[in-house]
């Protein structure tokens, strides 16, 4: 590929190493920060082909590029995400994270993988190979999350084997069953038993004490759901490495911060998790991380470590995490470490300038046509019972914890409607794939709608049609619409669209780019403040009120569930 830096001859590395021929690529003038002692080193860095091969010394290139009044420091790494969740394919991620300093991601598929299966994976790994960043992909462990919801594929752990070694691989993706690994489910047990002694990655909400243990025991050796820090000391002190997370909706950054010290670093990493375009032009990515934790009074080698050489140690990649002969060329060249603004980014080698991003071949998209749901009428929309006494899905902006509250709401003509002035609205997930046709409604308080309705095919990690409302006509053009557009976002009012983006390939991603996507999200979260919402993040906190492995109350297209007993509830 035109775009990736060859892989040298072991004697030229040795050679421009030692200086005794130009090396490749010389970045010179530039202070190399050592994350082993700390120090900002005035130093030349030799590269050959994708490796670097020299540092601590003055070195003359076949090309060389003047980097003076910059720092150089080694290329950040998120260690756990779903690119599905950017909403642009990997390529699109690539061209829109690179430049800002990540060099590798480590990427969990489940998302299209609940969609379309093997198909998806296989997207992923081929798209792998063509990126200018390396993407390395994790299987995904938990294809759907529960028996409690209708994805579009199921993987077990004889699907996976084929996959298990394959090169772009690195383990088993989080798994989210974590009631399944304590009550030792068959399934379970299968997919554990098969990555014993490999790389297994943790998803263990609220999970203390000696159903912790248990839980580690299994061979999981990475969590990022901690959100305080004595829940993350406790899984630390387990011998579990955290992965801080500060996604678009789960915020835990702030919590995490007193963990973040010289001491802790090198068993931290960092994590988006789920992060669309939008934040990430508003904030940034990994590199708003960093700065944000140097700004909470972090030491900033405690942080560049966790951004970089920790999370190489944690997943085994011990070619890269520093600035040092025989170590990939993964360097990022900044402003200040306080500031961490790229004007320059190498992966592999490569400037991850317009030129290389263009010479990628790109992979043909997979899943289109995915939104297979029958079209819905207001009525559908109706929630019968004769109880007053009814369950609802409580909201913690920044967080995707949702308790498990309970109001009193009286029928209506057999029908509970939704009651604005308490903020009860109406949530339904409605079966998209083709299978069950299941429909389920509940109701939901955290929104702050007062009119109309919003609706969504990104629905974790089922991603069946999810949609809250106070209008049951609204809510039923909202769903309907999502069909016509092949999956994505949509906000309806009085019988009319304000605002919605087309997510084609498989419901999740885009086929624009990721500076059209990020434009499409600024017109969404303005029609959804028109109509009341009050959250920051409102598309990817309805995703997460579908997701079932998360407690305490949630609703999946089988009904409202009691996570904490994992169970349906009606």
């Amino acid at each position: 590929m035109p775009q990736i830096a060859p892989k040298a001859a072991l004697s030229h590395r040795i050679a421009q190493g030692r200086g005794a021929v130009p090396a490749d690529l010389v970045l010179k003038g530039g202070r190399v920060f050592d994350l082993i002692t700390g120090d900002l080193v005035q130093t030349d860095v030799a590269i050959c082909g994708d490796t670097i091969v020299g540092v601590f010394g003055d070195y003359s290139g076949r090309r060389e590029i003047d980097v003076t009044g910059k720092v150089l420091v080694p290329g950040f790494i998120d260690t756990h995400l779903h690119i599905e969740s950017s909403l642009v394919t990997p390529y699109e991620f690539d061209r829109c994270v690179t430049p800002r300093g990540v060099t590798t991601a480590i990427c969990d598929p489940h998302e299209i993988a609940n969609v379309c299966g093997l198909e998806g994976i296989g997207y992923f790994l081929e798209a792998s190979n063509r990126t200018l960043m390396d993407i390395r992909v994790q299987l995904s462990s938990c294809v759907p999350s529960t028996h409690m919801e209708t994805a579009g594929a199921r993987l077990e752990a004889a699907d996976l084997l084929p996959l298990r070694d394959h090169p772009r691989g690195i383990g088993l993706a989080e798994f989210m069953n974590f009631p399944g690994v304590l009550m030792q489910d068959a399934g379970c047990m299968a997919k554990l038993e098969a990555w014993q002694g490999r790389h297994i990655d943790g998803h263990a909400p609220l999970l203390r004490g000696y159903d912790l243990n248990g839980y580690i025991s299994a061979g999981i050796r990475t969590e990022h759901e901690a959100t305080t820090a004595d829940e993350a000391l406790e899984k630390l002190r387990k011998g579990m490495r955290m992965l801080i997370r500060e996604g678009s909706v789960s915020k835990d950054m702030h919590a995490l911060a007193p963990l973040v010290t010289e001491r802790f670093a090198p068993y931290l990493c960092l994590c988006t998790d789920d992060r669309n375009p939008l934040d990430i032009a508003e904030h940034g990515h990994l590199d708003y991380m960093i700065r944000t934790l140097i700004a909470l009074g972090c030491s900033p080698l405690a942080v560049y470590r966790v951004a970089s050489l920790s999370a190489a140690e944690a997943f085994g990649l011990k070619d890269r995490g520093l600035i040092a002969p025989g170590k990939r060329a993964d360097i990022a060249v900044i402003d200040s470490l306080e500031g961490c603004h790229a004007s320059m980014v190498l992966a592999g080698g490569v400037v991850a300038d317009a030129a290389a991003f263009a010479a990628r071949a790109l992979t043909e998209p997979v899943a289109r046509h995915s939104v297979k749901a029958a079209t819905v009428a207001p009525a559908d929309f109706r929630t019968g019972g004769n109880r007053v006494e009814t369950p609802v899905i409580g909201i913690l902006a920044g967080k995707i914890i949702t308790p498990h509250l309970t109001y009193d709401i009286a029928p209506e003509d057999g029908d509970k409607r939704p009651d604005v002035a308490r903020d009860l609205i109406k949530i339904a997930i409605i079966e998209r794939h083709g299978k069950t046709g299941n429909r389920a409604t509940g109701f939901v308080q955290g929104f702050g709608l007062q009119r109309g309705a919003i609706a969504s095919t990104v629905c974790h990690d089922h991603h069946n049609i999810a949609v809250v409302g106070v209008d049951y006509a609204d809510m039923a053009l909202a769903a309907n619409r999502l069909g016509q557009i092949e999956g994505g976002f949509v906000v309806v009012e009085g019988g009319r669209v304000l605002a919605e983006l087309a997510l084609p390939v498989a419901g999740l991603m885009s086929l624009e780019p990721f500076e059209a996507v990020r434009d499409a999200l600024v017109d969404l979260r303005a029609a959804a403040r028109g109509l009341g919402v009050m959250l920051e993040e409102p598309f990817l906190q309805l995703a997460f009120l579908a997701l079932p492995v998360i407690p305490h109350l949630k609703i999946t297209d089988m009904g409202m569930v009691d996570v904490d007993r994992f169970e349906v509830i009606g």
